[in-house]
């Protein structure tokens, strides 16, 4: 890719800076001459055409807005003179071919997983300890504290340790040298990842749809295979009851066999008694849990979540393609993988309308749309506001431009099913999943409905993980990694640079993911304790 511009698609009428462009110094693309009438930032696009007002704006071969002034030909796109746009979509016309890539390279590929009874293999082996209402939240923490720091799995404090040097220093009168090195206590449990205490404001207070979405929610990552067991803390009078949480669980597994223990403190007689109890037991779930064993899995085990945060004009050209091909791979290959975001897919949903395995996954697919978008409008709210401040100023000019990038981490492969949020994923293949962009929200749901692992693009960076999944973090461009290389696993930059193709990327995305899966590499969310928990709320508070 050594031009200095890019076109997506024979139909679109922009092209894409991969460079910043001067203005009057003419590019050429394709025998054609452009002259940018003024500088184009790397990652904006610029008109190869005069658009009058209300003409429509197209990338990826779509619309992704109109013009809402007159925008000449080598003009940049900004927001003052487009706005969003997108495409009507209707039911699934014709069955979807696909033709799959060659995956004979990983037929006898395995990653080191943690084989569960009904057969789901996780990448770690966490225990689990979460709250049904926001009143334990308190318990939750007392718990942390006790077992982390006796079991050896607290995390470095860093800062502490530097400020005790300085004070150490500081009464030697001599200069200050830091460490960022803790030594911490000796492991107890060597097969165990960890053990994960979840905190969120839910439970009560809110409608019965929420509280069935927080017990669902709660059900998957207990059912996730990453978990080897859990315990719960309940207070008692909650809108989310126990008996509701048994009932999420029995419908993702009626053979559920993990250790489960569940605590209610209005029953207790006294919260110390309920304390002792939940810890005793919760010991001897870590000693069960310590006899899980690595072992052989084929990557038609895998189930990955696909998102992007923090995009920018280049994540639709690199990173998010990439891991699309890493999707097709999987899917080849009798895996699973999860695209969510339903925002971000809005312009380009004809195209995975048209993908899907049968005409009901397409339909169910533009129901949950049609009642997103209905949900947002009764807010006063629509997805046309998606786009962040750093988005638009990266390049994303409207939801659809951002949406037809967005969706790219979808790869090519059939649509074989449609999740609503909170549901579970079962079906090898793409599936599609009922969240919002939100990073945190997205990422919850995503490991909720199964995902063992994540990959996360992202040009402007952002540090978002995950408490029981690891995220993968991918650069769109190679300044990013250069920059904050501790949060980011693998630069796709080299494709914009023309270096490597986004196939060559995609294997190499794959083959990082089965040596995460297998426990052979931490993620660097993981090595910063990097996880983030937020339950999606879809209601209101009442």
């Amino acid at each position: 890719m050594s031009s200095r511009v890019l076109q997506l698609d024979p139909r679109d009428n922009v092209l894409i800076a991969l460079t910043d462009l001067q203005p009057e110094d003419p590019v050429t693309f394709q025998g054609q001459s452009y002259t940018p009438v003024v500088k184009v930032p790397a990652k904006h696009k610029f008109a190869t055409r005069s658009l009058a007002l209300g003409d429509k704006v197209v990338m990826y071969g779509v619309v992704v807005g109109k013009a809402s002034k007159p925008i000449a030909t080598g003009e940049l796109l900004t927001i003052s003179n487009v706005q969003h746009q997108a495409s009507p979509f209707r039911e699934q016309s014709k069955p979807y071919a696909w033709s799959p890539p060659d995956v004979s390279r990983w037929q006898k590929e395995t990653f080191l997983g943690y084989r569960r009874s009904d057969g789901q293999v996780g990448t770690r082996n966490y225990w689990l300890v979460v709250p049904l209402v926001f009143c334990e939240n308190k318990n939750i923490q007392v718990l942390k504290q006790a077992f982390e720091e006796e079991l050896g799995f607290a995390a470095p404090q860093p800062y502490r340790r530097q400020v005790a040097e300085l004070v150490s220093q500081y009464k030697k009168t001599a200069s200050p040298t830091f460490s960022s090195e803790s030594s911490g206590r000796e492991r107890l449990f060597k097969n165990v990842d960890g053990i994960r205490f979840l905190l969120h404001e839910g439970g009560c207070g809110g409608t019965k749809e929420d509280s069935n979405n927080l017990c669902g929610l709660i059900a998957g990552y207990i059912h996730n295979p990453n978990v080897a067991g859990a315990t719960v803390l309940s207070l008692g009078c909650q809108h989310a009851q126990v008996a509701m949480l048994r009932e999420q669980i029995r419908q993702r597994n009626p053979h559920f066999d993990k250790p489960l223990f569940i605590f209610e403190q209005q029953r207790s007689g006294s919260e110390a008694a309920m304390m002792s109890e939940a810890i005793q037991k919760t010991f001897s779930g870590l000693v069960e849990a310590n006899e899980a064993q690595r072992t052989p899995a084929s990557l038609s085990s895998l189930c990955v979540g696909l998102k992007c945060g923090g995009s920018d004009g280049f994540s639709g050209i690199s990173a998010n393609p990439s891991i699309g091909h890493t999707a097709d791979l999987i899917a080849a290959l009798g895996g699973r993988t999860i695209l969510s975001e339903f925002p971000e897919l809005c312009g380009v949903e004809q195209e995975l309308i048209d993908r899907a395995v049968n005409p009901a996954v397409g339909n169910r697919f533009i129901q949950l749309m049609r009642d997103y978008a209905a949900r947002a409008a009764a807010v006063r709210a629509s997805f046309e506001m998606n786009p962040s401040p750093g988005n638009m100023r990266d390049g994303l000019l409207t939801d659809a431009m951002k949406s037809a990038g967005a969706a790219k981490k979808g790869g090519t492969s059939p649509v074989t099913a449609v999740l609503d949020y909170p549901e579970y994923s079962t079906d090898p293949g793409l599936h599609l999943q009922c969240t919002p962009g939100n990073d945190v929200e997205c990422v919850t749901a995503q490991v909720g409905a199964g995902a063992s692992a994540v990959l996360f693009t992202s040009g402007l960076g952002t540090p978002t993980g995950n408490p029981i999944a690891p995220v993968v973090k991918l650069s769109t461009n190679s300044e990013l990694a250069a920059r904050m290389h501790d949060i980011i696993d693998i630069d796709t930059g080299p494709i914009i640079a023309g270096q490597k193709t986004i196939q060559q990327m995609g294997e190499e995305i794959l083959d990082l993911t089965r040596r995460v899966a297998s426990g052979e590499v931490r993620t660097k969310a993981e090595i910063k304790a990097q996880e983030d928990f937020i339950p999606w709320k879809r209601g209101v508070s009442l």
